[in-house]
């Protein structure tokens, strides 16, 4: 039980959803949006966060979109993680969703939970980084679609009141060679030591990584150093390191040796098997 009181909203579309916010922010409520709500009530419990109001977003239509159209694909900000694994539209971010915790929490964390939440690995943003996809943000006026390198930058830049709505994908992403590696210390089911997502594009690797740093991240100068054919592979991974974007991780999952190990290898492995 979240040990507060709280006032609940679930509006039913767009513009009531803002309106709500803007009206309880007014009113000193600190209002909080949420889609899936697991990560609100364990951080409620344990007093890390607190509010007067949460507003509701999965009575929003476009929020709950999972469809094709006209060459993209549209997946809403409150489609849970199970919805998308299942339907294995887009497969890169089946196989990333279906890594992320277990089944009974997959059916309940959304996409708009898992990526903007407070825990740091956002794995299920690693194929939106890959992808270039556009974002559609809803916020004072109408809704403003971003590309995703413009309002993710190791955190949301997002303004007070907007709220993500959906991930637009161009189709030809649901079609390109892809693997998915997630190392963890224990189980199959536990927070990264190392998530990487890539796609092979025209012989070339695009690659995202979680587990790493305090923050997932897509980096072009890591990509250009991997395709560097005409230099060693193992020379190549050297010189990624040299390139991350911030500090490596070192906690109670793993030291930040250990993690560069456990890169180191699994690089290895998948670019001696694309360049057999």
């Amino acid at each position: 039980m979240i040990p507060f009181p709280f006032d609940y909203y679930r509006p039913d579309s767009i513009s009531e959803a803002v309106r709500a916010y803007r009206d309880l922010d007014a009113q000193g409520k600190e209002p909080l949006y949420y889609s899936g709500g697991s990560e609100i009530i364990s951080m409620a419990r344990s007093n890390h966060i607190f509010t007067k109001a949460v507003i509701d977003l999965k009575a929003i239509p476009e929020s709950l979109e999972l469809k094709y159209h006209a060459g993209k694909l549209v997946i809403g900000s409150s489609v849970t993680l199970s919805s998308l694994t299942e339907s294995n539209v887009y497969p890169l971010m089946s196989k990333a969703c279906g890594r992320i915790a277990d089944h009974t929490m997959q059916c309940k964390i959304t996409v708009g939970g898992n990526v903007c939440g407070t825990i740091i690995y956002k794995e299920a943003l690693l194929p939106l980084l890959l992808s270039d996809c556009s974002v559609v943000i809803a916020g004072e006026g109408n809704p403003r679609h971003v590309p995703i390198h413009l309002i993710f930058n190791k955190e949301w830049k997002l303004s007070k009141g907007e709220f993500i709505v959906q991930f637009i994908i161009d189709g030809k992403y649901l079609e390109l060679p892809y693997f998915h590696i997630k190392k963890t210390k224990n189980e199959k089911i536990d927070y990264p030591l190392l998530s990487l997502a890539a796609f092979i594009d025209s012989g070339n690797i695009k690659a995202a990584f979680s587990g790493l740093c305090e923050f997932p991240f897509r980096s072009m100068e890591i990509e250009s150093e991997l395709n560097k054919k005409n230099i060693p592979v193992e020379e190549r991974i050297k010189n990624v390191f040299n390139l991350l974007p911030a500090p490596v991780l070192n906690d109670i999952s793993g030291s930040d040796q250990y993690r560069l190990f456990v890169l180191k290898n699994t690089l290895l492995n998948v670019m001696n098997e694309l360049e057999g």
